[in-house]
């Protein structure tokens, strides 16, 4: 393809650019033809005036004065023979001046430009390639996606329609390729059939095209398609995806779980075998103030708090470190001791949040708050034993709101939407038409006595404004907001929210997990689950003696062994060679556990 003729021969199998060619052809050929008629009209009159040149000189001359070069050397004498000048002057101006490069520029260098740019962007990948995920379409969602399948060393390549998109992902560090997602030799020129996935998510009818011809390029393909409406998710089924995932609706029901009203109070964000994570706020909890060693959680609930949330960043807990209202905390343990720390709290268990949270599922989790303001009293926060029966406000009537709005309807927890399109309104007696930056709007919805808003747009810069507005209105109220980008998340604390749920960490999540089932829990942006054998270098040593926390960063929340799973083990338990400790920690304390205590293989051997 470096080569002119091949180059040549590319451009030329377009049907446009072919169209584009026989449209220059025929403007050249009426060119010459005006030329040729000039040149005899040129012999015409001078012949009248008594002089004769020859054909070439005629030719010159015409092409002179329509270029408008005009040097003068020949000239008519005759009136008739100025008059003939000025008319093949101006035809000249027009046909040479103007039109011609136009039409150049229009039919054969903008379309050979864009040959060129098609020819740049890949459009195979190479034979060897395999276990690879494919990924169809370049929006942001896509690319955050591809960015942390490249963080856990999973290969993938954005399959775009655009050549000049496919440029731009490439200049920013992307794989890709260009094709047509409806046609089954695209799927192949990128090895689907060595793939480990193909991940759509598009619309629904996109997605569902994209299943079929993928299933048509291979039949044993994994395809994983995203989902808007209920009905789609059969249509997608029947289409080939292996699974499908209503992603918005995902996201409501993990904000919604979050929210601190009724007697809410963990929310699960994944399971590992018999092991359960959540997520507990600290905020309106007899904990605020009050260090871990002296709230005695583990020894009274047996739940162990693997680590916490504190302005969106994850860290170890210190035992000793006063917990703020903007604190969030990770726990780990069984599903009992969950419902355990809940009575202790002052809460309830929450069975729609039990059974409706799945391993995947888990986004970008509540990371702490912004606030410096945390103490009860300060702000007039309700103590760990009040409950708000105002309602929970959600702003925005979207996919996201909606299904926020019936978890919290399953729950039994009283909620006002506000949505300023009428036409989404389906529910009057839930909903506030109007515009949630309008004061009036939101003291009719109830902000004044609100224990928690939701914010679910999916305008991430409106997500900012609305939660400036709200924290200042409500320095006390709880804020829960929807990230559409990972790059908002930071602003969003900074803003005053709370907590903050990711969509492009939720799909993330979701299709990592897929691609590593039973081995690594991806819980939300760079926080994991994974299992690691007891080795040489940890046999034989107890768990407080083996400086795991210290010297990585990790923490042991589980181990199996000859007795099965030990959730949240003593630290007095002696480690035996090739048990299996789980361990939960970000990808960084991960490789440097990796490092430190590196699988030896004597345990696959044995």
């Amino acid at each position: 393809m470096k080569f002119l003729p091949s180059q040549i021969a590319f451009f030329m199998q377009s049907r446009s650019a072919q169209r584009n060619m026989r449209f220059l052809f025929r403007f050249v050929l009426l060119l010459v033809v005006v030329i040729t008629l000039y040149s005899v009209l040129f012999h015409v009159i001078m012949n009248h005036e008594g002089r004769e040149y020859s054909w070439a000189t005629g030719f010159y001359w015409t092409l002179t004065v329509m270029s408008t070069l005009g040097f003068g050397d020949i000239t008519f004498l005759s009136d008739t023979g100025k008059l003939f000048t000025l008319v093949v002057l101006l035809s000249g101006i027009i046909f040479l001046l103007v039109m011609l490069p136009f039409t150049f520029i229009q039919f054969f260098y903008a379309p050979w430009l864009e040959a060129q740019t098609r020819l740049r962007a890949p459009r195979e990948l190479p034979a060897e390639t395999g276990g690879h995920v494919i990924i169809v379409g370049g929006d942001a969602t896509a690319q955050a996606l591809g960015h942390d399948l490249a963080q856990y060393s999973h290969p993938y390549v954005l399959l775009c329609t655009e050549a000049q998109t496919a440029l731009d992902l490439q200049d920013q560090g992307h794989t890709v390729a260009v094709g047509d997602y409806d046609d089954p030799e695209t799927y192949r020129r990128l090895r689907v059939g060595q793939a480990a996935m193909v991940v759509a998510l598009d619309g629904d009818v996109r997605n569902t095209n994209v299943a079929f011809t993928a299933r048509e390029a291979s039949p044993d393909i994994p395809v994983v398609c995203g989902a808007d409406q209920d009905e789609a998710v059969d249509i997608l089924s029947l289409a080939g995806s292996t699974h499908v995932f209503k992603f918005s609706s995902m996201l409501g029901q993990g904000l919604a779980r979050r929210t601190l009203a009724g007697h809410m109070r963990t929310g699960v964000v994944g399971r590992f075998d018999d092991l359960t994570v959540a997520e507990a706020p600290v905020m309106r909890t007899g904990l605020v103030g009050h260090s871990l060693r002296d709230s005695d959680l583990r020894k009274v609930t047996g739940v162990n708090v693997v680590g916490v949330w504190e302005r969106g960043r994850f860290q170890l807990p210190r035992p000793d470190a006063p917990l703020e209202a903007s604190t969030v905390l990770v726990l780990a343990g069984t599903r009992e001791q969950m419902d355990a720390f809940d009575r202790y709290i002052g809460g309830r268990q929450d069975d729609g949040a039990a059974s409706g949270a799945a391993a995947g599922q888990a986004g970008q989790a509540g990371q702490g708050g912004q606030r410096e303001q945390g103490e009860q009293g300060e702000t007039g926060r309700p103590d760990a034993t009040a409950q708000s029966t105002a309602p929970v406000l959600i702003l925005g009537g979207g996919r996201v709101g909606l299904a926020a709005a019936r978890q919290f309807a399953r729950s039994g927890i009283e909620y006002r939407v506000v949505e300023k399109n009428p036409r989404l309104v389906h529910d009057q007696e839930h909903t506030v038409t109007g515009s949630a930056a309008d004061l009036d709007v939101l003291e009719r919805a109830g902000i004044r006595e609100a224990p928690a808003v939701l914010v679910t747009t999916h305008d991430d810069d409106l997500n900012i404004y609305l939660t400036i507005y709200c924290r200042r209105l409500r320095p006390d109220i709880q804020i829960i907001s929807r990230a559409t980008l990972d790059r908002n998340i930071g602003i969003l604390h900074k803003a005053g929210a709370d907590l903050v749920m990711s969509y492009a960490s939720l799909v993330s999540n979701t299709v990592i997990n897929l691609l590593s089932p039973g081995k690594v829990l991806m819980l939300s942006e760079g926080l994991n689950i994974f299992r690691a054998p007891v080795g040489v270098g940890l046999a034989g040593r107890t768990l407080q003696d083996s400086g795991i926390r210290d010297g990585t960063g990790c923490s042991v929340v589980a181990l199996r062994g000859p007795d099965g799973l030990s959730v949240n083990p003593e630290p007095t338990l002696l480690l035996r060679a090739c048990d299996e400790l789980i361990l939960i920690g970000d990808s960084e304390a991960e490789r440097r556990f990796l490092e430190r205590y590196p699988d030896d293989g004597e345990c696959e051997e044995a």
